[in-house]
C-alpha cells in the first residue's frame, strides 16, 4: 500500500473509532435535549465559528429538511444585531470544541438572560460554555486525525454525527414520513425520485382505452394514435378488464382480425395507484421489461397511464 492510501486508512480508521466510542457512549442529556426540542414552540438556533459554525450550518440545514424548523446564526455577527433572530420559545445549540469559544459569549449570556433553552456540543465537559448549557452533549476524548492533532478532523465527524442522531431522533417522534420529506425536497433528482405516479401520468383523452367487445381495427387505431404500444380494455362497467400490447399482437397474429379486444386481452396486468412512488413505477416497469403501466382508482378504474419515457425525462432513475 502507498504512503497516500495508508495515511487516508489511517484518518478514516481514527474517525470509525471515535464514531464507535460515540454509538457507545450517547451522552446523558441526549433524550432531554431532544425532548426540549418537541416542546418548543419555536426554532432550533444552532451557532458556532469556524469549522464548528461549518458543521452546525449543516446541521440546522438537516434539521430544517426533515421536519424541525431551524436556522443558523453567525456567532459574530450574532452580536451585532442578530441576536435578534433568537426568540424566547427557540432553542440554541451551540457548538464549540473547546467550550471557550470568545465569540458565542454574547449568544450564551442572551439565552440566560430570557431563559432560553440552550444544548451544547463540546469535547470539553467542565469548559464554560458547557458549565451554561441547559443540556450537554460532551464528545468522546478522541484524538484528532490530523498528523499534528490539531485540525478539526474527529471532532468535527462526531459533531455532525451527533447532529444527524438529533435530526433523526427528532423526526422519528414527530411521524415525519416520506410525503413530508418530499414536500420539502421538490427540486432536483431527490424531488423527481419522491414524486407521486399521479404527477407524470397520461389523462383524460389520452389514455388509450377501448371497450372489451372493440373489433381489432379499433385497437389498432386506438394503440398506433395514442403511441403508447398498448390499449386498456374496459369490461362494461368501465372497470379494465386488462390491456393489449404488442406482443399480445405478436401473439395472436392467426385469425386476429377476427377476433375481439377481450380475446386477446392479458388479463389482470401489472398496474398502479396515483399515490404511489414514480420511482417505484419505474422499478417495476424496467423488472418486468415494460414500457407502461395503467394508473387506477380503488375501483380499478383507469385514472391514467404512465409511460417509461416520462419517468426518465422527469429524472426519476
Amino acid at each position: 500500500m502507498s504512503g497516500i492510501l495508508a495515511e487516508a486508512e489511517r484518518v478514516i480508521g481514527i474517525e470509525a473509532r471515535a464514531l464507535d466510542a460515540l454509538a457507545r457512549n450517547i451522552p446523558a442529556d441526549f433524550e432531554p435535549a431532544v425532548q426540549a426540542i418537541l416542546a418548543s414552540g419555536g426554532r432550533v438556533i444552532v451557532s458556532g465559528i469556524g469549522k464548528s459554525g461549518h458543521i452546525g450550518a449543516k446541521i440546522a440545514a438537516t434539521l430544517a429538511s426533515t421536519g424541525t424548523p431551524a436556522y443558523f446564526v453567525h456567532a459574530a455577527e450574532a452580536s451585532h444585531g442578530d441576536l435578534g433572530m433568537i426568540t424566547r420559545d427557540d432553542v440554541c445549540l451551540l457548538i464549540s470544541n473547546s467550550g471557550e469559544t470568545a465569540e458565542l459569549g454574547d449568544i450564551t449570556a442572551y439565552t440566560q438572560r430570557f431563559s432560553i433553552p440552550m444544548i451544547a456540543i463540546s469535547s470539553r465537559p467542565d469548559s464554560t460554555l458547557m458549565r451554561a448549557a441547559t443540556y450537554r452533549l460532551p464528545l468522546p476524548p478522541e484524538p484528532e486525525a490530523c498528523a499534528i492533532g490539531m485540525a478539526p478532523t474527529t471532532s468535527t465527524t462526531l459533531t455532525l454525527a451527533l447532529g444527524d442522531a438529533l435530526a433523526v431522533s427528532l423526526m422519528n417522534h414527530r411521524g415525519f414520513l416520506a410525503s413530508d420529506f418530499q414536500v420539502f425536497h421538490p427540486g432536483g433528482k431527490l424531488g423527481a425520485q419522491m414524486a407521486r405516479v399521479a404527477a407524470f401520468m397520461h389523462t383524460g383523452d389520452a389514455i388509450p382505452l377501448v371497450p372489451a367487445t372493440a373489433h381489432m381495427d379499433e385497437v389498432l387505431l386506438t394503440m398506433t394514435s395514442k403511441g403508447f404500444g398498448t390499449t386498456g380494455v374496459l369490461d362494461t362497467d368501465g372497470r379494465l378488464a386488462g390491456i393489449i400490447s404488442d406482443g399480445d399482437l405478436r401473439r395472436n397474429m392467426a385469425g386476429l382480425m377476427d377476433r375481439t379486444a377481450l380475446e386477446i386481452a392479458t388479463r389482470k396486468p401489472i398496474t398502479m395507484g396515483p399515490d404511489n412512488f414514480a420511482a417505484q413505477a419505474l422499478a417495476v416497469m424496467n423488472d418486468k421489461k415494460i414500457t407502461a403501466l395503467f394508473v387506477l382508482d380503488d375501483d380499478n378504474r383507469p385514472l391514467g397511464i404512465l409511460h417509461l419515457h416520462d419517468c426518465l425525462r422527469a429524472g426519476v432513475a
